[in-house]
């Protein structure tokens, strides 16, 4: 297969997990436990198709402009394609049909869950991380943004907005982000130096 870089690219992505299913002999990429991405082996193990999801207008085009990129095997045709591991669709293409796959895997699901299965609160931070994690804060997703540094009853600002009133699963789909709001629930703990660098953080966290 000429796509040597696939397994470590979408092992690089958050949540990410693979098995081989041993009767059909895929090797099949997850996000919460849905298929996004899979690697169709023979009988010798040698690779035949990488199937991907995407949105049924985009796959018709694509399949239209690339001979190897195909109605996907053994799946819904519908939105499933089947792209030749030694086909002539460019690298970059296909990182960008996989990166879409799990983006259309992971959005899926319910908002909450996204960020349960991602791990990160709605601002992409990491409560796994925090030492504050259990006592005496409950994680931003359990507590529903009422964390430990929120006005008292009330959620954090940045959850009140995101969450409550734009409705998004995580800043990461908002064009303002990073916002006013994450300079003003800043840590004052922190410096200039490393504020900035956990933005940085939490922005990361929140590329798909």
């Amino acid at each position: 297969m000429r796509y040597e870089w696939m397994d470590e690219y979408l092992m690089g992505k958050r949540a990410v997990t693979r098995d081989l299913q041993p009767e059909w002999n895929w090797i099949r990429y997850k996000v919460g436990d849905r298929m996004f991405a899979a690697i169709l082996l023979d009988d010798e193990n040698r690779p035949y198709y990488i199937n991907l999801k995407l949105e049924p207008t985009e796959g018709e085009f694509l399949r239209g402009q690339y001979e190897d990129i195909i109605p996907g095997y053994y799946s819904d045709k519908r939105c499933w394609n089947s792209v030749m591991p030694d086909g002539a669709v460019p690298d970059e293409l296909l990182k960008s049909l996989l990166d879409k796959s799990y983006r259309l895997v992971l959005e899926g699901f319910g908002k909450q869950k996204q960020r349960e299965i991602l791990g990160l609160s709605c601002c992409g931070t990491d409560c796994s991380a925090c030492v504050l994690l259990g006592k005496p804060c409950q994680g931003c997703n359990a507590a529903k943004g009422k964390v430990f540094h929120a006005p008292k009853g009330k959620p954090c600002p940045i959850y009140a907005c995101c969450v409550n009133r734009r409705r998004y699963a995580t800043c990461g789909q908002c064009p303002e982000v990073p916002c006013k709001l994450w300079r003003e629930t800043r840590d004052p703990n922190l410096t200039d130096e490393a504020f900035d660098a956990s933005i940085q953080t939490r922005v990361s966290n929140m590329k798909l």
